[in-house]
């Protein structure tokens, strides 16, 4: 392999003025950015992708790979302090999971349920009902029969709106409409949780993980699901302060 045709080990993170200067790709799946290769007149070598500047809010709601990086960029640029200049290619989709969860994100009247534990020193956090798909067990059928194992409910499976990479376990999350009403707490099996209702515009200031699917949930119930699911690191483990990124 040459010099020319190697892999980067970095990437550049370049602004036009107050825009994160990205390139346009595709896959199979359809569009997405990519920080631009971080080597030389990488932009004017033949093939080079277009490029094209987002504002922080568009940036967001991107689908920018690798995930790694891309988060540490976004997290540092909402804090007001976006790093410039060459970047870690991070990219913890390529990591082979060591788990494969399926959480089924169910809203009915407003209110998302969540599974609520709470610890011995009476501070709680929040998850999305789920569980670990079997060996074998497509994402999409795990997450009908773990949220009736946790809560009761039957559900139909609706359309994939994140995927979501942390500590080598691979998330997948979907829209599911559920009927009935959650079961007897005795029936349920949630590991020590309760499964309560939480008004979706309190998400991001509810201590829930994945942390970075609060706001997007809360968001994209009252904008509008994207065609595509959001790809997603999650290193963030303070899920006390109020997320809005």
């Amino acid at each position: 392999m040459t010099a020319e045709t190697r892999p980067p080990a970095s990437a550049a993170v370049l602004f036009d003025a107050d825009k994160l200067v990205l390139e346009l790709r595709h896959d199979a799946e359809g569009a997405y950015h990519a920080f631009p290769d971080g080597r030389p007149d990488a932009g004017d070598r033949p093939g080079a992708a277009p490029r094209v500047a987002l504002s922080l809010a568009e940036a967001l709601h991107a689908r920018i790979r690798p995930a790694g990086t891309a988060e540490a960029v976004l997290r540092a640029w909402s804090a007001g302090a976006a790093p410039r200049g060459p970047v870690a290619l991070v990219d913890p989709s390529a990591v082979p999971p060591v788990r494969v969860r399926a959480g089924a994100v169910v809203i009915r009247g407003g209110a998302v349920l969540l599974i609520r534990f709470t610890e011995e020193d009476g501070a709680s956090h929040h998850e999305i009902p789920g569980g670990g798909a079997e060996k074998g067990e497509m994402p999409e059928r795990a997450v009908l029969r773990e949220p009736d194992e946790e809560t009761g409910l039957a559900g139909t499976v609706g359309p994939e709106i994140a995927r979501v990479w942390k500590d080598g376990r691979h998330e997948h999350y979907f829209l599911v409409a559920a009927t009935g009403e959650v079961g007897p707490p005795e029936t349920l099996d949630t590991y020590g949780g309760v499964p309560v209702r939480v008004p979706v515009e309190e998400l991001p200031a509810t201590p829930l993980w994945p942390r970075r699917l609060s706001w997007r949930i809360a968001h994209r119930h009252r904008t509008g699901w994207p065609e595509r699911p959001a790809e997603l690191a999650d290193s963030i483990t303070e899920l006390g302060p109020p997320c809005e990124w």
